[in-house]
């Protein structure tokens, strides 16, 4: 009776974990390039009380053993790289992405991360930057005077732009995307932002629209992959599951205070 106290505890326990998710999933429903994580469970170690297999008599053995489950854990939160949806936004340095790859940022100590959020800004400089400043590689950089609602990036990646008294368009740089042999394996670190690990394997550069990687779309954000229904959904199994733990803890309960009131 004792394990079932430690049983229902360990469901409350991974139904919070699990509630947990949820709602970090519903707090970035709105955040660009967002992708939501689903949390994954396993049932703990059993306790054999008798092996399938044990002979019962001379010529027979028993069909079925006797194991006693000892409740759950959390074993991963699993982002799921789906496609978001594109929202437009009718300004030249938002860049979308449809289909496979990240974006390379520079951080500000020198080390790389990646991101699916093409919220870009141009600083003062003219160079291509994130929300928070940070370098988006390969460097590019506007050149003096340009007009800024000039700027054009083609599906491949080439960005153009013009400058006055010249009608052409001048090519300004590259955007390069990269993909991973397993992406879920990345490490998030906030800002919308992804490290590698070893679980996600080193980065494969390539340009959009070639080799595997999707095309960039100019003017449009892709939107978090977050269903508010299928959230929802989730969090009422989540509370009824984390109730229905907490009753075999007060039926346990229960049944102690049953037995220990046998002798008055």
């Amino acid at each position: 009776m004792v394990r079932s106290l430690w049983t229902g505890a360990s469901g409350m326990i991974g139904q919070q974990a699990n509630i947990d998710t949820i709602s970090n999933n519903l707090a970035n429903v709105n955040t660009t390039g967002f992708k939501k994580v689903r949390a994954d469970f396993e049932d703990l170690l059993y306790q054999t009380v008798r092996i399938a297999g044990t002979p019962a008599t001379e010529d027979t053995v028993t069909p079925v053993g006797i194991q006693m489950g000892h409740g759950v854990k959390q074993a991963a939160s699993q982002r799921i790289f789906t496609q978001g949806s594109l929202q437009a936004t009718d300004n030249v340095s938002d860049i979308a992405l449809m289909g496979e790859g990240f974006f390379r940022i520079q951080l500000y100590d020198g080390s790389y991360a990646y991101t699916r959020d093409g919220a870009f800004k141009i600083d003062s400089d003219g160079r291509l930057v994130t929300s928070n400043g940070y370098w988006v590689l390969p460097d590019i950089v506007m050149p003096n005077e340009f007009l800024p609602r000039t700027v054009n990036i083609t599906k491949t990646g080439a960005v153009s732009v013009k400058v006055p008294g010249n009608d052409e368009e001048i090519p300004v740089g590259q955007i390069e995307l990269y993909r991973f042999p397993n992406p879920v394996g990345l490490t998030s670190i906030g800002e919308n932002l992804f490290k590698v690990s070893e679980a996600s394997g080193e980065s494969i550069p390539g340009r959009p629209g070639y080799d595997g990687m999707g095309t960039t779309e100019q003017k449009f954000l892709e939107m978090s992959n977050v269903s508010v229904v299928s959230e929802m959904v989730g969090l009422i199994v989540a509370q009824r599951a984390y109730e229905f733990n907490s009753r075999t803890i007060q039926t346990s309960d229960n049944m102690l205070g049953t037995a220990t009131s046998l002798k008055r």
